[in-house]
């Protein structure tokens, strides 16, 4: 009887013993955890407080190795969407535009109803077409005829549905104002190719292209260049009232308008085109929504 008494508290001491010993590794475990979680939120913070002070001191290359690691070791964290759409900016800001657009169209398609999204929509149109320090040294020494205009018309088309699609953006003012600077350069573009076929006699192709600026750009400064173009090839072409018709509208709309002035070697086309509208320096990063 004693023996089999001491048998089961024997067994009973094991159970116990073993209890205990399942209790203490999963207190452990659970320490482990709990400890490795404040670690992973430490380190996420950290980087995105690095982020940031990179970009406010313009590094913006390591801004974006900040930024793009924190997206890829934390895709669903708290800073995730905001890092998304800061990388937009920096990649816009290190000149890396097509990096900028793709950054922007994959967070359209992430997220659709984001605070962020019109942003996206605006820097996207800004990106495609941004290579303001080279463009009039290609354009005006060099034949516009040949030139690929598309990128000038993406980008106005784009901001175009920035602006329809979020008319009360804070961003909308200087969208505006970059759409005006765009539509002069398609404007601008339109005359070159014009006076590209007058050259060459093609002048029904001329008057196309000229008549193009007066009925989709009427409200650029190369309308009174249309007209001229419009009155010397219907003379050429022998069509004198259209002729006198065309002369009529550009002495009275534009009185001090001197089809000689187009071939000075002083005007300055930076200034007729730009109006000032080609700095970038004032465009903001995204809000922090955190």
């Amino acid at each position: 009887m004693l023996k089999h008494h001491n048998i089961y508290s024997l067994n009973k001491i094991i159970k116990r013993s073993s209890l205990l010993l399942f209790c203490s590794f999963f207190l452990v475990v659970s320490c482990s955890n709990n400890d490795e979680q404040p670690d992973e939120r430490f380190l996420e913070k950290e980087l995105y407080d690095a982020s940031q002070t990179r970009l406010k001191n313009g590094n913006f290359t390591n801004a974006i190795a900040s930024l793009e690691t924190l997206e890829r070791r934390f895709p669903f964290g708290r800073y995730a969407e905001q890092a998304q759409a800061e990388l937009i900016y920096a990649y816009y800001r290190n000149f890396e535009f097509e990096a900028a657009r793709s950054a922007a169209e994959r967070f359209i398609n992430l997220h659709p109803r984001h605070p962020h999204t019109g942003y996206a929509y605006y820097l996207r149109g800004l990106a495609a077409f941004t290579d303001d320090s080279g463009l009039f040294s290609r354009y005006f020494t060099s034949d516009l005829s040949k030139r690929d205009i598309e990128p000038a018309q993406q980008s106005f088309e784009d901001l175009g549905e920035f602006v329809a699609r979020y008319p009360d953006s804070p961003y909308v003012p200087h969208a505006k104002q970059r759409m005006i600077y765009l539509k002069n350069i398609l404007a601008q573009h339109e005359i070159y190719v014009a006076n590209f076929y007058m050259e060459r006699k093609a002048y029904i192709a001329a008057v196309g292209r000229a008549r193009y600026v007066l009925e989709h750009m009427p409200n650029t400064p190369q309308v009174p260049e249309a007209l001229s173009i419009l009155v010397n090839a219907y003379e050429l072409l022998d069509y004198q009232d259209l002729r006198e018709k065309n002369l009529e509208i550009l002495k009275t709309s534009y009185p001090n308008f001197d089809s000689d002035e187009l071939i000075g070697p002083k005007r300055s086309w930076v200034s007729r085109l730009s109006f000032g509208l080609l700095g970038d320096e004032e465009i903001p990063p995204p809000l922090n929504e955190n």
